[in-house]
């Protein structure tokens, strides 16, 4: 392909720019969509498994099964303390927590109201990552000396102290009392699915054995030290727990894997679908291209004749239609491409810059907010469309190569 074929190309789409920028548009638009869909499929799959991940990292959880009335088999089959420092001892376990939940009721301006109060190991604080809107969490101490301190969840914190900050006031629930040192949230709102109601009251756990004649936890957490190690602890922390306890006793021992695998095959199917959408309004633009270098040929017979009427090869003519297919699909790929990425990083900068200028709390630090954009899908974009141009451009232009001579220059 020499220059002249170049100089050519670029000539006739220059005086037919208007028809060649309508042909483009179609061609931006299913380059753009196939970065995009890639862009928002990271996004939402990144988005999910944080989410997942927030409720805590790498974490196994166990509890004893309970009958249908909500009654334990037996009171040997309880998840203890002991059972916890076994649970320390598996290979590949950083942390252990434990927990375990009273209904309880507190006094408001008055009024008796249902609350949760969960009795937590130190542990259970670093597992489930929760979130202190003020003052501190339950430490060491606290829990060593079986002080009568609390967390509050932002909710409860809200209808007891209205118009105060509760860090250091008073609260009763039952017959003790408590000081609040502390105000929380769940990182990620587990909608009353956790031992964590929206109106819960956290104490140090040896204070449960005020409430009950053993200290003995509902729910049991082992943190593995990476994802890869979570099937493996899960394995031994249910042989565990079927080792030291009688025959009959059933515990269900569960991770998030398959969850964080389910989010997984949903962002997969979901690209799927839209890359599919994507390809579409690709093939749809190069019909646009094929539809309009036919009408092209059509126009530039009599050119074609006199081109080769002096001289020009079948080759030559058909190099030169391509090309010209080539270019648009070319330009319109890298205009797609650059809509594609500007998009994000817009829209990062607006949600880092906005909430700052409204003072909105958007939930999360803006720092942290980054929109991935993969710049594989960039090149195959890039690649495809150009592709997309080159194939349903050869129609056009074989017909424009074999078109005879003394036909074209007779055509009106």
């Amino acid at each position: 392909m020499n220059i002249e074929t170049w100089a050519v190309a670029l000539d006739s789409l220059r005086a037919n720019k208007v028809k060649a920028f309508l042909t483009m548009l179609g061609v931006i638009i299913g380059s753009a969509c196939i970065v995009l869909v890639v862009t928002v499929a990271l996004t939402g799959k990144r988005l999910i498994i944080a989410q997942i991940e927030g409720i805590g990292s790498n974490i196994v959880y166990a509890e004893v099964v309970r009958t249908s009335a909500g009654q334990l088999t037996s009171l040997a089959d309880e998840i203890t303390l002991a059972d916890m420092e076994a649970a320390r001892a598996i290979p590949g376990v950083v942390e252990v927590g434990g927990s375990r939940q009273f209904p309880m009721t507190v006094v408001v301006e008055g009024v008796e109201r249902p609350v949760e109060m969960v009795g937590i190991t130190e542990g259970f604080q670093r597992i489930r990552r929760l979130v202190i809107l003020s003052g501190r969490e339950l430490d060491a101490e606290d829990m060593a000396s079986r002080a009568k301190v609390c967390l509050l969840t932002e909710d409860l914190a809200h209808v007891m102290f209205p118009y105060e900050d509760p860090v250091g006031k008073t609260v009763r629930v039952g017959e003790l009392t408590f000081t609040v040192v502390g105000v929380f949230r769940e990182r990620v709102s587990t909608f009353g699915q956790s031992e964590i109601q929206r109106e819960s009251l956290v104490v140090p756990f040896p204070l449960m054995k005020l409430y009950a004649s053993e200290e003995y936890v509902r729910v049991l957490y082992a943190q593995a030290a990476s994802p890869d190690l979570v099937p493996a602890v899960t394995r031994m922390v249910a042989e565990m727990l079927k080792s030291r306890h009688r025959e009959g006793a059933v515990y269900d021992v569960r991770n998030l894997a398959a969850l964080r695998q389910a989010a997984e095959n949903i962002a997969m199917v979901m690209t799927a679908v839209l890359l599919l959408v994507a390809f579409i309004a690709l093939t749809i633009s190069g019909i646009g291209i094929m539809n309009i270098m036919l009408v092209t040929v059509t126009q530039r017979t009599r050119e074609i004749g006199i081109r080769k009427a002096i001289g020009a090869r079948n080759r030559e003519i058909l190099e030169q239609f391509l090309l010209e297919s080539l270019i648009i699909s070319g330009i319109g790929a890298v205009a797609g491409i650059f809509i594609a990425v500007s998009l994000p990083v817009l829209v990062q900068t607006l949600l880092r810059v906005v909430p700052r200028m409204l003072n909105v709390d958007i939930g999360v630090d803006p720092a942290s907010i980054h929109i991935p954009i993969s710049w594989l899908s960039v090149v195959v974009a890039f690649l495809v469309t150009c592709l997309t141009g080159v194939l349903f451009g050869y129609l056009p232009a074989d017909r424009a190569a074999k078109l005879q001579p003394t036909e074209s220059l007779r055509y009106e």
